[in-house]
């Protein structure tokens, strides 16, 4: 490492925005933590922005609380891109190798991997990365790193992420609308497996779930390979809805019931039991009682939905029940009390919390994962150690820059 250099990431999510500034040191492995500022997201929906004139002014106002930390004024970030509009297909392309003496050279690699993106897309939607599995050299199969390497033929096996064009132009408007430039644009997912997967995990074969507030992520890995992801338009404030509408209650009551009282599976001696709880009811200012009983049966059937979307998904790449180092949870909803318990009962793999790793001061909250994410694949960026983003977002944002900025 030949410098020191500061790193900024922007986690614009459902329930909150999250800035995270670190300072990556020459010779320290960990990340220094400079600066971390969180608002009450609004304008966010599912993890769309449907109001970007109000997410830029949260987005501005975390800035300030940021940089009155900071010894310069921020002025650029890695973002997070969320919603259910984000897509992935498995894609192949095809290539002769185009050197005399037949050794495949990195042109080779790059074409081959463009080959890969042509595929048939709706015009409303784009490529945004392209994660190659392995490569073919003259039908030899299991190449991870081909350069150099002697063929006619070279293919490739790539997962090809996509998403909404309108959103995501929406998303980058929004940013550039703050005052701040865009480093590169990273899907949640990826963010928070970076944070809280380890390298065994995602060689032996891994599914981290991260449980916002609007959405749920799946990245599955498998061969230190992403095999598929998937987010899906259900998080923790739906529990919260539940809640709010089982006990007939306001939000915030409801909020605070989840939090102090919630948890996803019954004790024994909780099943037999029919006490009640009473809560300070926030807008009407009276006592509200509420059976416990009744609350974790909400919980417990809104978080076994969710984990009923992850079996599907896993279904369907014939990974269910089939992931050695099995769930990864994180984020906000991942620290319900007993979803540990609960996730191994629905999804019968082995399963832990997952928090951000990497930092100093340790971060141990999981609703951090994806912006701590942000800042470590952002100081791989920098640094060129090891995280390569495929081919897509990094060379749009120049695009992005000409529409929006005059």
């Amino acid at each position: 490492m030949a410098r020191n250099f500061t790193i900024t990431g922007i986690d614009i999510g459902s329930g909150e925005i999250k800035i995270l500034v670190a300072q990556k040191k020459k010779k320290e492995e960990k990340l220094e933590v400079l600066s971390g500022v969180k608002e009450n997201s609004s304008g966010v929906r599912k993890g769309i922005i449907i109001n970007p004139a109000e997410v830029s002014r949260i987005i501005k106002t975390c800035l300030e609380g940021a940089n009155k930390s900071l010894e310069r004024k921020i002025d650029s970030a890695y973002i997070n891109i969320g919603g259910n509009h984000i897509f992935s297909t498995f894609s192949h392309g095809l290539v002769s190798v185009s050197r005399a003496d037949r050794k495949i050279s990195k042109e080779d690699i790059d074409r081959v991997i463009q080959a890969a993106q042509t595929i048939s897309l709706a015009s409303n939607k784009e490529i945004l990365e392209v994660f190659p599995k392995e490569f073919i050299v003259d039908g030899d199969k299991g190449i991870k790193e081909p350069l150099g390497t002697e063929g006619v033929r070279l293919e490739v096996e790539a997962l090809i992420l996509g998403g909404f064009s309108p959103y995501l132009k929406n998303l980058t408007k929004t940013v550039l609308n703050s005052g701040i430039h865009i480093d590169d644009l990273i899907i949640s997912p990826l963010a928070s497996s970076r944070a809280v997967l380890t390298p065994r995990e995602k060689e032996l074969g891994v599914a981290l779930v991260d449980i916002g507030a609007g959405t749920t992520s799946l990245a599955v890995f498998e061969e230190n390979n992403l095999i598929h992801t998937a987010i899906f338009p259900i998080g923790s404030s739906y529990i919260t809805n539940d809640i709010a509408i089982g006990f007939k209650t306001d939000i915030d009551t409801a909020e605070r019931i989840k939090i102090y009282f919630g948890s996803c599976l019954l004790r024994g001696r909780e099943k037999k039991s029919r006490s009640t709880q009473p809560v300070k009811n926030k807008i009407k200012l009276e006592d509200l009682t509420f059976s416990r009983k009744v609350l974790i049966k909400i919980i417990e059937a809104r978080v076994s939905e969710i984990f009923g979307e992850i079996n599907k998904e896993l279904k369907k790449i014939f990974r269910k029940e089939l992931l050695p180092c099995g769930i990864v949870l994180t984020g906000g909803g991942s620290k319900i009390p007993r979803i540990v318990e609960l996730s191994k009962k629905e999804l019968k793999l082995p399963t832990r919390i997952g928090c951000p790793r990497g930092f100093s001061p340790s971060q141990h909250d999981p609703a951090l994962s994806t912006v701590c994410g942000l800042v470590l694949l952002g100081a791989d960026i920098e640094a060129e150690e090891g995280y390569s983003f495929g081919k897509g977002i990094g060379s749009r944002l120049k695009k992005f820059f000409k529409i929006f900025i005059p």
